[in-house]
């Protein structure tokens, strides 16, 4: 079948006046994109000059007029959009005063999805993003699809809008601090805007929307959970008749929000079967992956030494669960909306085996980094929440020796203390959240004496800085154990982002490693032991 993927192009921006908020990564390529386009763009960051080296040059030669180190609401005088990079709040004093003034709001996401001209499949939640994007971006190519991966993870696709055909695929993550502004409220307050800015106003969702779940997250940066679930519901409030919307049935909230919505809607669950989408046919590794409601694949075979399957006017099977390079259940789930996912593309069974089967993994999700002296050393800095712990744990059958703590994003950690107790020989705190971890720690050790239970034997460590602790991991971890990094914090306290953790740890692990081979130890720095 042929659907109308196309968005409108040929926006007419000569001329136009922008601001750009924020020059990471998105808001430097939109400032590039929107200069080439003939707009006259002012581009602001809190950031000094120095911070950017030689970036600036090329900035100004291109005619952007630049304001560092502040956010003047001078700035807006002239301007007709402001454009927000995912760094910014949304409720920055900048964007306010631009609410006040009636200008409209967009960002670099929201705009390439309206100029590009491929299907787009988008994905989102609180967890899982990552890495099943990847793995549809994977299967697309595996399927011979000219393919373009971008959004909140590699590059930002805007610059490349133009090469974007109508025959490509296009698979974008997108965070709730870019899906904001997909909603029409997000302008609400906007009482004139020139006509070229105009489809940015309205609410907007892609060809194939999927929402994997959603748990308690960014209550740093959202003022309730319910903002929150709503800047997620953008990504399929705007569906057209033929949109697909793809959604975790394991999840309460997506549960919830797919029983509510009209139109295509596919599931996918690890738990129970689903009449539309994907899910498994039991909880040990010979399960199956089963499709519903999806184009037929006459190649596919149904086999029962192949279980995970895709059931499409039939039941086709893609491989076994055992098969899997992935760890953990969570793992599972983002194949299974992968499979959605890329189905709903047009991507074949064949394909989606083949990606399946071979794919390892995503850095700092769960990574593998190496062995050291029998030892498994595994790089999960991605866990900046205790929910993203908790999936951590539970990939492993190991002893675990766990390394957690960074700066608190305002979540419940009494579940995730439960759970350390129950799974870990030891538990490593180090970054600001130590004591607050801790604090947790106790509370479930305390739970267990009112309950008459066994006492966990769990011993808690406290450390100052991420070298202390993966320095006591090594002296502590014995042979047959796992170091595993999964924070369940961000990294704001001490590295850039959760990336500049993972590759700190990855270095630390990589030098324990030479340590190793010479003979050599390097002591730590702990706090207190308890």
């Amino acid at each position: 079948m042929s659907y109308p993927w196309g968005m409108v192009r040929g926006m007419d921006l000569n001329g136009r006046r922008a601001v750009v908020v924020g020059l990471a990564r998105e808001g430097e390529a939109l400032t590039r994109f929107l200069v080439q386009r003939g707009c006259r763009v002012l581009a602001t960051d809190l950031r000094a000059p120095a911070a950017f080296g030689d970036r600036l040059a090329a900035l100004a030669a291109a005619g952007v007029e630049l304001v560092l180190g502040e956010h003047p609401p001078a700035v807006l005088d002239e301007a007709e959009i402001v454009f927000v990079s995912p760094g910014v709040p949304f409720d920055a004093p900048l964007l306010q005063a631009a609410r006040a003034r009636g200008v409209a709001l967009s960002t670099e996401s929201r705009l390439f999805c309206q100029l590009c001209s491929a299907p787009i499949a988008a994905i989102t939640g609180s967890s899982g993003k990552t890495t099943t994007t990847t793995l549809v971006g994977e299967m697309l190519k595996a399927a011979h699809y000219r393919t373009w991966v971008g959004g909140n993870i590699g590059q930002p696709l805007i610059g490349n809008v133009d090469d974007i055909e109508a025959t490509d695929r296009v698979v974008m993550e997108l965070s709730s601090f870019q899906l904001e502004y997909y909603h029409p409220s997000a302008n609400a307050h906007v009482r004139d805007v020139h006509p070229v800015w105009l489809p940015l106003l309205s609410g907007w969702s892609p060809s194939v929307g999927a929402i994997l779940n959603v748990t308690p997250n960014h209550l740093d940066r959202h003022p309730t959970m319910e903002a929150y679930l709503h800047a997620k519901r953008a990504i399929v409030a705007y569906r057209r008749p033929w949109d697909v919307a793809v959604l975790g049935r394991d999840n309460a909230h997506t549960r919830a929000l797919g029983e509510m919505l009209p139109g295509d809607v596919r599931w996918f669950s690890r738990k129970s079967a689903v009449d539309c989408g994907a899910h498994t046919t039991g909880f040990d590794r010979h399960a199956a992956i089963v499709l519903r409601c999806a184009s037929p694949d006459e190649s596919a075979t149904t086999t029962a030494s192949d279980p995970i399957a895709l059931r499409t006017h039939g039941e086709r099977w893609v491989c076994q669960i055992q098969d899997l390079r992935l760890r953990g259940d969570h793992n599972i789930e983002n194949v299974l909306a992968a499979c959605v996912v890329a189905d709903a593309l047009g991507v074949p069974v064949h394909a989606m085996r083949q990606v399946a089967t071979t794919f390892s993994g995503v850095r700092h999700r769960l990574e593998r980094v190496a062995e050291v002296g029998g030892v498994g050393y595994y790089n999960d800095s991605i866990a900046t929440s205790p929910e993203r712990l908790v999936a951590a744990l539970r990939a492993f059958d190991e002893p675990i020796v766990l390394l957690a703590g960074g700066r608190d994003k305002h979540l419940p950690w009494d579940e995730a203390a439960q759970l350390i107790l129950t799974r870990t020989r030891h538990v490593i705190l180090f970054g600001e959240s130590a004591e607050l971890i801790a604090a947790a720690l106790d509370r479930a050790r305390t739970a267990c004496q009112a309950t008459s239970q066994a006492l966990p034997l769990t011993t808690v460590h406290r450390c100052v800085r991420l070298e202390d602790a993966v320095a006591l991991a090594g002296e502590l971890a014995s042979p047959g154990d796992v170091v595993l990094l999964s924070p369940g914090c961000t990294s704001f306290d001490a590295y850039a982002d959760f990336a500049e953790r993972g590759d700190r740890f990855r270095e630390l692990v990589s030098q324990m490693s030479a340590n190793a081979t010479d003979g050599g130890r390097f002591a730590p720095t702990c706090v207190e032991h308890l």
